[in-house]
């Protein structure tokens, strides 16, 4: 049955009587305020210098991840070869690289899931520098440059700063409340402010009861938090501190620097489905914010601007991590839409000064997912490690997802964690219309596109966990380039002129593949 709750409640804004949910500390919001107090945010000098490179996780502020003036092309795909490889030694949780490399001022920069960060020459691959910490993370993770500096996840509690030109350690700052919480993600840089966030899972434990997942920014120069906000609102985790935990966010937001407004996606509460004592969610009775939202923060106080709650009281791990800007033209003016997706498979746009919806377009498989409680064990589509699980890209009006098609048999009072069955269906390359949702093409594919999407000029790429990188016409989503990896693939590529660099994470032994137009490109 449709879910009363969810039609209900999806499309709730924060306004004035709503945010009083919100901690009165830590820079959390408690009033509507569309005019941030931080006048500008001012990137640091590598994002303004390189913008033509990869500086920033998903390329730029908007996380387009695209490149539209590569000499890369439909007509020149098939002569790209592999020029380097760089081993990455290890095996974490899923392979050894779950990550988007930075390219800038002729460095490849990237960090494996062991924490070890690696400098290489961008021409050639050869190691400028490593820094080696050996400490194990879950992932997705990653490195952020600006002001001289790397930023960078020291294993699943600290946050720490690189001279970018030697690896040497300068500072580092534990944001977590606990051993079970964990960093796991990318971090971005803005206004002097490293931007990162925590969730309720390390390699210490899963979702332990009270574990609430916090957004930090911290000054780029000393690594003093400057303020937090804690993507569970209320101090008592939904009612059950000892059983619930939840929220945090998995991948970078996305930022307006003009308007000083940065924007997250959040992710899922729990226990989910539900405990034996506690069946179908029971435990975190109501909406459980700010979970599976997107958030609109000011970039400077980490003051709460609006919300857009996607699943009210989810039961299925339906995250909504992604997010990501786009400029559109809609009766001749042009305007932004943010775009949140994630594992609920539904791509939404929203209004950047309010959170308004403007249009909610489902894509891949769906199949119980809509159910308000469960009776016994329930294949559910997408699963828990399904849908747009990772990034999506943005070019020209229109955005561009990877799906998963992986359902996970859950049960209502039996805590699932994992258990989705990758490889049960193809996956999917979707191409949505930005201004008002329409689908425009949709390529199945042959593997579970756990690679994410990259636009160059007028091809989307994708990589699967199998091992397979498509090329797809960006027009039509024709395939017309596939290459097999040396492995099978979870992280995100990068690519500048006429290069692509990609992670390959479950090769043996994990590396990181430079490719390249040949002598003919």
């Amino acid at each position: 049955m449709k879910p009363s709750l969810a039609s209900a409640a999806v499309g709730q804004l924060a306004l004035a009587g709503l945010l009083a949910l919100a901690c009165s500390s830590g820079g959390n919001g408690s009033e509507t305020n569309s005019t941030p107090a931080r006048d500008t945010a001012e990137p640091p000098p590598e994002v303004v210098e390189f913008a033509e490179d990869w500086p920033l996780p998903g390329r730029d502020y908007a996380n387009s991840r695209a490149v539209l003036d590569s000499p890369i092309s439909r007509d020149t795909v098939e002569q790209l070869e592999v020029v380097w490889t760089h081993a990455m030694p290890g095996f974490g949780s899923f392979g050894n690289a779950a990550t988007t490399p930075l390219i800038v001022d002729e460095v490849v920069y990237l960090q494996d899931l062991s924490s070890n960060v690696h400098a290489l020459d961008r021409e050639t691959g050869e190691v400028l520098w490593q820094k080696e910490y050996g400490l194990p993370q879950i992932g997705p993770n990653g490195v952020a440059l600006g002001w001289g500096k790397l930023f960078v996840a020291k294993g699943s509690e600290e946050i720490a700063a690189l001279d970018a030109g030697t690896g040497e350690e300068l500072w580092s700052t534990s944001i977590v409340a606990s051993e079970t919480d964990g960093i796991d993600i990318q971090p971005t840089v803005i206004g002097g402010l490293v931007l990162a966030s925590t969730v309720p899972i390390s390699v210490d434990g899963l979702f332990q009861g009270g574990d609430r997942g916090v957004i930090h920014a911290l000054d780029a120069e000393t690594g003093e938090v400057v303020w937090k906000f804690d993507t569970v609102a209320g101090d008592d985790v939904w009612g059950n501190p000892e059983i619930n935990a939840g929220g945090g966010a998995w991948y970078p937001p996305a930022v307006d620097p003009d308007s000083g407004v940065v924007y997250w996606g959040t992710a899922n509460p729990a226990p989910f489905p539900g405990t034996a004592e506690y069946p179908n969610g029971s435990s975190r009775p109501g909406p459980n914010l700010y979970t599976d939202s997107v958030l609109a923060l000011d970039v400077g106080t980490g003051e709460l601007l609006w919300y857009q709650q996607a699943t009210p009281h989810d039961l299925f791990d339906r995250d909504l991590v992604l997010v990501a800007i786009a400029d559109v033209e809609t009766g001749g003016a042009s305007h932004r839409v943010v775009i949140g997706t994630g594992k609920l498979g539904r791509v939404i746009g929203h209004d950047p000064a309010s959170g308004e919806v403007l249009w909610d377009t489902p894509v891949g498989r769906h199949d119980n997912d809509d159910l308000e409680e469960l009776d016994g064990p329930t294949d559910v589509l997408p699963g828990t490690f399904g849908g747009v699980i990772t990034p999506p890209a943005v070019a020209e009006g229109v955005v561009y997802v990877a799906v998963v098609n992986a359902p996970t048999t859950l049960e209502p009072d039996v805590e699932a964690l994992w258990g989705s069955r990758l490889g049960t269906y193809p996956g999917q390359v979707v191409a949505i219309d930005a201004a008002d949702g329409e689908v425009l093409w949709d390529r199945q594919i042959d593997g579970d596109p756990l690679g994410g999407v990259l636009v160059v000029n007028d091809l989307v790429f994708t990589g699967t966990y199998r091992g397979r990188i498509y090329a797809l016409d960006r027009r039509t989503g024709e395939i017309v380039w596939q290459f097999d990896a040396p492995g099978g693939i979870n992280g995100s590529p990068a690519a500048v002129g006429d290069m692509v660099v990609w992670p390959v994470g479950m090769a043996d032994p994990p590396s990181l593949v430079a490719f390249r137009l040949g002598a003919g490109g």
